[in-house]
């Protein structure tokens, strides 16, 4: 397919950045003495292990096309592999209080759900086993319900996990890797998330009642457990992230104000402990393996810094960021004694690949790269604007190679979410643009997850100042003389899908085409969907989207305003849409219902529909097709050249 669409000189093959990255998932075993990682070639995947010492390989498990998600070493001798499929349900109506965006969106009506699903790979057997055991525990679903956590228990390995039992409720199911032995361990109903200590007994566990809004935070005390924190609240619940360094605390991520805070709550007593300096201004805790103790801190910005607690092995980590000079490096895998790292490093004298680091020989071995045939990587640069209302956006700009920064064709590519945030990092689809000859604006919007006073901003903004924000974005780059105001598309997906129709529907004239992908189109039936499956229009789904809709509930007027189905007469530039038909998040049918509404109202418009493709473009084929029909779209209404 790449054949058929011109590209411009020296650029990378457009199926190099569509397909599936070719090495992911790299992880050293605790002992440094294998390495396991997942290859992929068109859409078939097979875990191998690989022998450090001699290069041999152990084991491979072929998965075929499954959809890879999770790969960790329980032992020396097993991995644990998570893998999902997009499953049709007729319907999900109930009452659940943790109800995800996928299951809460399909209705009555029915629709797709993704459900995760555990393997045990053993070394020496070289055979798999799925988790849980349905054969001596029948009433356990084929699924999980959240993830996984790995214990060393009497010298045993063992995996917990989360499952449902036909009906009945939730139970935490814990497998013995070296017995086989299951046992099953009852779950309050209305638990959303637990703590296992080293013995694998639940210490703590978080409670959501929908109907009162009320939380709880609850730690052991004797047989029972008892509340340390409580509170009510319709959208934003605190959640327990692991064990503090010397496991007598717990790490609680919590809402104070405006702010998410990382706070230490008293394991013996409950309490909430005095602000932790080591804890202020990251991103998140990094935890151990087999006890989730928290062993160091990454915080996220242009770059991402890690921080272990170790003075050994930070000194170690920092040592190869010195290596590394100019890179971008992201830790991925350490042996259980970190003598031995596994980093993925991203740069133009290094390209994007991951790196084996001994520090017992002070060597470091390139593993391979993460797409085949793709070598030196476009610089991103960090950039920042104001928007008509003084507020600053940051965002991230690439840069086609070989070209003048001056008056460049521009894509706006805004990020999904719309409560998550950009990097830096490599993204495959703003590198594929930019190979195309394209300037691609990556902007971080209000209402992105920069902190509690960003992320507020962007509350009642959807389609209003979030929108206004890209359109700032366009204005900043043509004052620079960068971009040629007569030469800009937008795309994106999930909520930079509904950007995109919003951007040729409520703000015409600034964007010469539109690509959506998976894009929110009418507002009003989204809302209509999640009540309609949970009966209830009051649920924590609803009142999260109507605090960026900033409406109160599906019958609200005020949705017209931002919904672009209502305006497609104010669209006049061509409108590309494309979507998965297994997609468990925005309805398959969001896109339909525009490309119906733009055919009716005479518009220039193209419907790619992505057969047994999700939401989050998990197969090599169809992400490729995507891109494929992005570029010939973008070149047809845009030429780079």
């Amino acid at each position: 397919m790449a054949a058929l669409t011109p590209t411009m000189a020296g650029a990378v093959p457009l199926a190099v950045y569509g397909r599936l990255p070719g090495l992911e998932h790299v992880t050293i075993s605790p002992d440094g003495s294998n390495v396991a990682f997942v290859k992929t070639a068109n859409d078939l995947h097979a875990i191998a292990i690989l022998r450090l010492a001699d290069k041999k390989v152990l084991g491979v498990l072929n998965v075929g096309e499954a959809k890879l998600r999770a790969l960790l070493w329980v032992d020396d001798d097993h991995i644990v592999v998570e893998t999902s499929t997009s499953r049709y349900v007729p319907s999900l109506a109930g009452n659940n209080t943790r109800l995800t965006m996928a299951r809460t969106y399909m209705g009555d009506v029915g629709g797709y759900v993704e459900t995760p699903q555990l393997q045990l790979y053993s070394i020496a057997k070289q055979k798999a086993f799925a988790l849980p055991d349905n054969e001596h525990n029948p009433n356990l679903l084929p699924t999980i319900t959240g993830g996984f956590w790995i214990r060393r228990i009497q010298n045993h390995a063992v995996v917990f996990f989360q499952d449902f039992q036909r009906g009945y409720g939730p139970e935490l199911v814990e497998y013995d890797v070296n017995s086989g032995e299951q046992k099953l361990h009852d779950l309050d109903p209305y638990s959303g998330g637990y703590l296992i200590d080293d013995a694998g007994a639940v210490v703590a566990d978080e409670k959501y009642v929908d109907k009162d809004h009320k939380w709880t935070l609850r730690i052991q005390s004797g047989d029972d457990f008892k509340a340390a924190l409580e509170g009510t609240d319709s959208i934003d619940l605190p959640s327990l992230a692991g064990f503090g360094p010397t496991g007598d605390t717990i790490l609680v991520h919590i809402r104070e104000d405006v702010d998410w805070n990382w706070r230490s709550l008293s394991r013996k007593d409950g309490t909430l402990l005095a602000v932790d300096d080591s804890l202020q201004g990251i991103t998140a805790p990094i935890f151990g393996r087999l006890d989730s103790r928290m062993i160091g801190t990454v915080t996220v910005s242009d770059q991402t810094k890690i921080r272990f607690l170790d003075p050994a092995v930070q000194n170690r980590y920092q040592s190869v960021e010195r290596a590394f000079d100019g890179a971008r490096v992201t830790f991925v895998s350490a042996s259980e004694d970190y003598k031995k790292l596994v980093v993925r490093v991203e740069g133009p004298a290094f390209g994007y690949a991951y790196n084996l680091i001994d520090f017992d020989t002070h060597k470091s071995a390139r593993l391979g790269d993460v797409y085949d045939g793709l070598t030196e990587p476009f610089e991103t640069r960090a950039i920042a604007y104001a928007a008509a209302d003084g507020m600053q956006i940051p965002g991230y700009l690439t840069l086609p190679r070989g070209r003048e920064a001056h008056g460049l064709p521009l894509v706006v590519l805004p990020h999904g979410g719309p409560e998550a945030r950009d990097f830096a990092d490599f993204d495959w689809w703003s590198q594929a643009l930019a190979d195309q000859g394209y300037a691609v604006l990556r902007p971080n919007y209000r209402g992105s997850d920069l902190g509690g006073k960003f992320l507020a901003a962007g509350y009642g903004e959807f389609g209003r100042k979030m929108l206004s924000d890209l359109v700032d974005g366009v204005t900043y780059l043509v004052k620079e003389g960068i971009v040629d105001p007569k030469r800009v598309c937008i795309a994106g997906a999930s909520y930079g899908g509904y950007a995109a129709l919003a951007g040729v529907t409520l703000t015409p004239g600034v964007f010469r085409c539109a690509v959506s992908v998976a894009g929110i189109s009418d507002p009003r039936t989204l809302l209509d969907a999640g009540n309609s499956n949970v009966r209830n229009f009051d649920n924590t789904v609803q009142r999260y989207l109507d605090r960026y809709l900033g409406v109160e509930g599906h019958l609200d007027s005020r949705l017209d305003e931002i919904s672009p189905i209502k305006h497609v007469s104010s669209v006049t530039v061509p409108v590309l849409l494309i979507h998965g038909q297994q997609d468990a998040v925005v309805p398959f049918a969001q896109s339909t219902a525009m490309f119906h509404a733009l055919q009716d109202a005479k518009k220039d418009v193209k419907f790619v529909p992505l057969d047994n493709e999700d939401h989050w473009l998990s197969r090599g084929k169809t992400r490729l097709e995507m891109l494929q029909a992005t570029v010939d779209f973008l070149r047809r209404n845009n030429p780079p050249d």
